[in-house]
């Protein structure tokens, strides 16, 4: 189902289904037997909504969800960036086609300053795409979702967190150091959608930072980054600001798509995490 952004209880990892067979199978086989030792979380900046530099810019939003799929095919979560919330229900249909298990989708879209939506550009025929959001994809039936403001310059984008109910897992994509979004030396709103990043995670967390590793040191307190060589994410600086973090030790395996770094300005990662 396509998630709405309801407060609600814990969400357990026990309750994602994570192997290949169809949902029913999922729900009854015995959960030895159905559960990998790790969870395959993937985080990926999409580029599709306004930046008309970037190859998904326009694209359909059957075409989004395509693009995404494929490169989610073994995933249990993902993480979206810059995704258009339009595209929600066809990239659950296509999850649900390529994996033969149910998803849930949420999205937390941006908003202008005076708190009107911020919309994608519309698709080459001239559909809407919806607003630009911040996504989350579960591998589960009737997954619930939860959104939290983040603190955001008065004259910039309003974003949010988005979060499972429990914040087993949690994503965001924080201000993009830009002229009109937290351009100011020592980037004091980064640092503080940082911290609220953070409190808010009590499993899982990642997305798109728009932080080096070094600026986002106080992330890997506590917890294991997916990528500990800090190989690049961001095609256009060659550097690296999407991450996905987990306690400490649970971390398994970390791979950084740069195969893809012609479908948006940002590479997907990768990461495996212990149950």
């Amino acid at each position: 189902m396509i998630g709405h952004l309801v407060l609600a209880g814990l969400l357990s990892l026990s309750c994602l289904p994570a192997h290949a067979g169809p949902p029913h199978e999922a729900r009854t086989a015995p959960l030895q037997a159905a559960r990998p030792a790790s969870l395959h979380v993937m985080t990926w900046n999409v580029c599709a909504g306004t930046y008309s530099s970037c190859p998904l810019f326009r694209r359909t939003t059957a075409e989004l969800a395509w693009h995404v799929a494929v490169l989610a095919t073994q995933a249990d979560v993902i993480f979206l960036q810059e995704f258009c919330s339009g595209a929600d229900a066809d990239l659950e249909r296509e999850l649900e086609a390529r994996t033969g298990r149910a998803w849930s989708v949420g999205s937390a879209g941006f908003a202008h300053p005076d708190g009107s939506p911020y919309q994608c550009a519309p698709d080459r025929n001239g559909r809407a795409r919806g607003v630009q959001s911040v996504t989350l994809a579960v591998a589960g039936q009737d997954v619930r979702f939860e959104t939290h403001a983040l603190t955001t310059p008065p004259w910039g984008l309003r974003r949010n967190a988005i979060c499972t109910a429990g914040r087993t897992f949690c994503t965001a994509h924080l201000s993009s150091g830009s002229p009109y979004d937290d351009r100011q030396k020592g980037a004091p709103y980064r640092h503080k959608q940082l911290g609220e990043l953070l409190k808010l995670a009590r499993g899982v967390v990642g997305g798109d930072l728009n932080l080096v590793p070094r600026a986002a040191s106080a992330a890997y307190r506590g917890r294991d980054e997916c990528d500990p060589r800090d190989r690049w994410t961001y095609v256009t600086k060659k550097r690296k600001i999407d991450y996905v973090f987990a306690g400490p030790g649970r971390v398994r395996h970390c791979f950084v798509d740069h195969a893809r770094k012609r479908w948006s300005d940002h590479v997907p990662v990768h990461a495996w995490v212990a149950r």
